[in-house]
């Protein structure tokens, strides 16, 4: 059976675990690895990614893929049926095109956010407070920028669900970790934001 080394509450592990649900696989084993302790720095599980980060999927002939996009986009070949990236050439391309505005302008700075104004990693980096609460604010103010996209769209990539939500949405939730909530007056957000939130996959 094949094998995700995850913490499962980690935002790149969640992207792979609603991926996996919305695609209805089973047959993958989640093997914990504990971030805070220091796991996945271990020399042990770098001969698994040299980078030390989770999520990494070990096939069963022992090969490692390690990036959640590079995991989803694995699986998506290997499962077609229910495409969360896209079947058209410019179906994909416009997925992608919001997938990654959303890894980018959105996760990622909520990550570096957490990271550099939280001290969670101070064992093995040098936080910068200031970095990390410019960060924040850039972050919120692509929710605003997201929530002006929703205004016309009933999903981040069109009128689909696609992996685009689920980097959006566990990025959304990821960000109470820096204190940063959907604003009431973003009410396309919030209304997306709810029936992403009702949807099974989110809670895998």
């Amino acid at each position: 059976m094949m094998k995700i080394y995850e913490e499962k509450t980690a935002p790149n592990a969640r992207r792979v675990r609603m991926f996996l649900a919305e695609k209805a696989i089973s047959d993958v084993e989640y093997v914990h690895v504990g971030l805070k302790a220091g796991e996945n720095i271990s020399s042990d599980f770098r001969q698994k990614n040299p980078l030390g980060k989770v999520p990494v999927l070990e096939l069963e002939g022992g090969e490692f893929i390690s990036e959640s996009m590079a995991i989803c986009r694995y699986f998506e070949v290997l499962h077609p049926a229910n495409p969360l990236m896209g079947s058209t050439a410019l179906d994909q391309a416009n997925i992608e095109m919001w997938q990654r505005r959303c890894e980018i302008s959105f996760m990622n700075l909520v990550g570096m956010g957490f990271q550099h104004t939280t001290g969670y990693f101070s064992d093995r980096m040098t936080p910068v407070k200031e970095w990390g609460e410019e960060c924040i604010k850039l972050a919120t103010k692509f929710m605003s920028f997201l929530n002006d996209h929703l205004a016309n769209h009933e999903f981040v990539a069109g009128d689909s669900f696609t992996v685009a939500d689920i980097t959006a949405f566990v990025s959304v939730d990821f960000a109470r970790v820096v204190h940063v909530r959907i604003d009431d007056e973003h009410q396309h957000l919030l209304r997306w934001y709810k029936s992403i939130k009702d949807r099974p996959s989110a809670q895998a």
